[in-house]
């Protein structure tokens, strides 16, 4: 064969070998050292549990942008001066308990101490008012308790449940059975018969006692924090909501002016004679409830590598880098693994596509780095992107979003060389084919779709960022090594990240969104599995 021939073949040959192996080349810059120093930083004590708004998450955003800034990555955020940001700030809203208390015979009660509040009442002022017993606060037309009773512009004390007679049936209703005066949400219905009826305010005297009343009201202070989560939109509570103000029979006794004894001896007289009590015990209370509004102001950090022929087309590398803060008792929850180990993955990718761009390798489409916040509230971060993208999420090829790979759990514990896979095969079987091809190609780890199955009970395809890319049409994977003892506990610190086997996870994201960012044509959307 002619030399020169078979140097040009060879040439051909090496030139094309040279190709091949570029992805590879530029993904060994992907190592466990560098990940752990990173990781030292966002889930140091310092930051504090990187709680979303707060001043430690605030560092860690500060922390990604300093060393995107410094790969040569682009903001495509616009701050509110005009200048371009790494940082796209949003709000979110909350609505909380101010001052709670409640005054009776010169003492004052502490909220979720000595009672609780159902439902949303706003007492912005103390407010003072005269205080009547109402039996049981039912109103029927066989058994009313506000029958001969005008609690016009007074608060009513009302105890919990039903009367029954001496054979163990209901009085409103002749039967064994509870009626609507009865049971969980009894409270709603007692209080709004009440507030119609022109009370002020209405208290419940629970049947609880000693320690069941201190677990209820712990219980209850868990439960009443929902009313407290922040939200994308401001908080409108409406001044007609019904409220009720639960206490023991020793407050209830103190704010009608007499013994719990005398109190829980009217309580058996109107079981015993069947009917509503004819003593209307009174007294006065003070009660101050206060609303308070706040803003918290956080940020997602973007941060954009320009693609070259396909340059209008993005594809989205995600993770959280919010984490749940400071405990109550004070602890810190560092969130090495939920999520510093995906926010410090973005970096080790990011390095290594700016590599690659500087020796002219650079992806044809264009790569958008984004730290999101507020997934620990529900998402926010990603869902205020999602309704306000900085790039059509038209052109939005994939999202590959990463949550939690520095651990191993319990049922990987003899087998660390997996992780979870969910979402590739829902919108798009190419990108599901390109995550396989780059696994068998590069890293060899067992890919685990065990939640990948819309039946399994875990939903975790709906419970992180990626959800608010696949909602909107845009194929996406997931990559998770499953939740571990300190999941959202302070035991989740730097000392215990695998970092050895971290970074195989990193390389085969790198490796997957290197051929969707290279490869000639687009996925296409071929599927909906959700």
């Amino acid at each position: 064969m002619n030399r020169n021939l078979l140097t040009g073949v060879f040439l051909s040959i090496t030139t094309l070998s040279f190709a091949q192996d570029d992805a590879a080349k530029y993904a060994e810059s992907i190592t466990p050292e560098d990940l752990k120093k990173h990781l030292t930083i966002i889930a140091s004590d310092s930051l504090e549990g990187r709680d979303t708004g707060s001043a430690g998450q605030k560092k860690a955003a500060e922390y990604v942008s300093k060393y995107y800034k410094q790969y040569g990555l682009q903001p495509v955020a616009t701050a509110a001066d005009g200048s371009k940001s790494f940082l796209q700030k949003y709000n979110l809203y909350k609505r909380s308990w101010g001052k709670v208390y409640v005054k009776a015979d010169g003492k004052q009660y502490v909220f979720n101490k000595d009672f609780y509040v159902n439902g949303i009442l706003n007492v912005p002022h103390e407010a003072n008012s005269e205080v009547i017993l109402a039996g049981y606060g039912i109103d029927e037309p066989n058994y009313s308790d506000y029958a001969n009773l005008d609690v016009k512009g007074k608060s009513v004390v009302i105890f919990e449940g039903e009367p029954k007679d001496a054979d163990g049936k209901y009085l409103v209703n002749g039967t064994a059975e509870k009626t609507k005066w009865s049971g969980p949400v009894s409270w709603q219905v007692k209080a709004r018969t009440a507030i119609d009826r022109g009370a002020t305010y209405v208290f419940i005297v629970t049947e609880k006692t000693g320690e069941d009343l201190d677990k209820e009201i712990r219980q209850r202070a868990v439960m009443a924090k929902r009313f407290s989560a922040p939200t994308l939109k401001p908080v409108i509570e409406t001044s007609k909501s019904i409220a009720a103000i639960a206490v023991s029979a020793d407050i209830a006794a103190k704010i009608l002016n007499t013994s719990a004894s005398k109190l829980l001896k009217e309580k058996a007289a109107i079981d015993k004679s069947g009917k509503p009590s004819g003593k209307h015990l009174t007294g006065n209370v003070a009660v101050k409830a206060e609303r308070v509004s706040e803003t918290v102001e956080t940020e997602n950090v973007a941060a954009y590598l320009e693609g070259s022929d396909k340059k209008d087309e993005v594809l989205v590398i995600s993770a959280h880098i919010d984490h749940i803060g400071i405990s109550d008792n004070g602890e810190i929850n560092n969130g090495a693994d939920d999520d510093g180990s995906g926010t410090v993955s973005l970096l080790e990718i990011a390095e290594a596509f700016s590599k690659a761009k500087a020796e002219g390798k650079g992806p044809r489409r264009s790569i958008l780095f984004l730290n999101v916040t507020g997934e620990e509230k529900g998402l926010f971060g990603s869902e205020f992107y999602s309704e306000n993208p900085l790039f059509p999420l038209e052109n939005t090829v994939a999202d590959l979003n990463i949550d939690m790979i520095g651990r191993v759990d319990q049922a990987h514990a003899n087998d660390p060389k997996y992780v979870y896979l969910i979402g590739s095969d829902k919108l798009s079987s190419k990108l599901h084919e390109i995550s396989e091809e780059a696994n068998k190609k590069y890293v060899n780890y067992k890919l685990d779709y065990t939640f990948n199955d819309p039946k399994d009970p875990n939903r975790f395809y709906y419970r992180s960022d990626h959800y608010n890319f696949a909602k909107m049409g845009v194929p996406v994977i997931f990559y998770f090594t499953g939740v571990h003892e300190d999941y959202h506990k302070p035991g989740d610190d730097v000392e215990k990240i695998l970092f050895d086997k971290q970074a195989p996870i990193v390389k085969l994201v790198f490796h997957t969104a290197w051929e969707l960012a290279n490869r000639e044509e687009r996925i296409k959307v071929d599927s909906n599995k959700q």
